[in-house]
């Protein structure tokens, strides 16, 4: 696998742990929540993603991703949700953060508007996550607009997808991520990892199928501080099976954060020399921002990353 010689693309092209972390942007209009949280996260991270509206109306992500370039984080990377844009929409924004120097574009269905985003709106859905991923490389690689027009100048991106380790039986699961190959990502970030069994399954099918050669493949790691938010997703399913031992512990935990943040590392350190892992993002399900802590924790501490997000 060859990845066009941007900063981000030469870091996953390295050979070395890549090491991402999350921007989950503000409900209301704060410009100085995204300099705050950006001041809390590693410099030299390889990136930082942008989060689009995952589980509120929140501030825009393309918003978010500006302030974080003139915050002089150098490698940051656009989440776009296909539920909330026509390809007009998408596309016109795909184009717009490339001439911000966005790093690349994380293509993403989202979640149905009525789980907590907002029942009453109307979804886009005008084109899914795979024909999203397939325009943009089309735009990239041949500088070919949807429609057949052709661009005055190809934009400079990456793309990358979302998988979902726990989807089961493996054969949907793996037809539905080839897709997503095959469209052109490349690099996938896979739902957030807490039952490390299941997971091993999933990555013993992505090397047999050969998956690992062509896209880089990144698993997420998730600090849940809130109790009762780890007990929610544990009863959706929504990030695959949550042991009741990660529940006990952060029932017991005399401060939750902390302990959180010591699950988080631990399955980091599990998961992060696995053959065909490519690297490690840290999402960021609260306000306060943890991947510092947890890079620390597993050993993966920022001054050894190389580049500078």
């Amino acid at each position: 696998m060859t990845i066009q010689t941007s900063d981000f693309g030469r870091a996953l092209n390295s050979g070395r742990l890549v090491v991402t972390a999350e921007c989950v942007p503000p409900r209301g209009a704060d410009a100085a929540f995204v300099k705050d949280f950006s001041d809390k996260l590693p410099k030299n991270l390889d990136a930082v993603v942008v989060a689009d509206n995952p589980d509120a109306i929140r501030s825009s992500a393309f918003s978010a991703a500006s302030l974080l370039k003139r915050q002089g984080r150098k490698n940051v990377i656009l989440a776009m949700t296909t539920r909330d844009r026509n390809r007009i929409a998408l596309m016109s924004d795909a184009l717009g953060a490339a001439a911000l120097d966005i790093s690349a574009i994380l293509c993403v269905a989202g979640n149905h508007q009525s789980i907590n985003i907002c029942p009453q709106a109307a979804a886009a859905n005008d084109l899914d996550s795979v024909q999203f991923l397939h325009a943009l490389k089309d735009m990239i690689l041949h500088g070919v607009g949807l429609g057949g027009n052709k661009l005055d100048l190809k934009p400079a991106l990456l793309v990358g997808a979302v998988a979902q380790p726990y989807m089961r039986p493996l054969e949907l699961n793996l037809l539905h991520l080839r897709k997503k190959i095959s469209a052109g990502a490349d690099f996938i970030l896979t739902q957030a990892v807490f039952d490390i069994k299941g997971f091993e399954l999933w990555l013993e099918a992505i090397r047999k199928a050969g998956f690992d050669k062509r896209v880089a493949i990144i698993p997420c790691v998730m600090p849940i501080a809130d109790v009762d938010k780890a007990r929610d997703l544990q009863r959706s399913g929504t990030y695959g099976p949550i042991p009741d031992a990660v529940i006990d512990r952060l029932e017991k935990a005399a401060d939750a954060t902390v302990e959180a943040v010591a699950i988080a590392s631990e399955i980091a350190v599990k998961i992060k020399d696995m053959p065909g892992i490519r690297g490690i993002h840290i999402l960021s399900p609260g306000p306060q921002p943890l991947a510092a802590a947890v890079i620390k924790q597993a050993g993966i501490d920022a001054t050894s990353l190389g580049s500078v997000a």
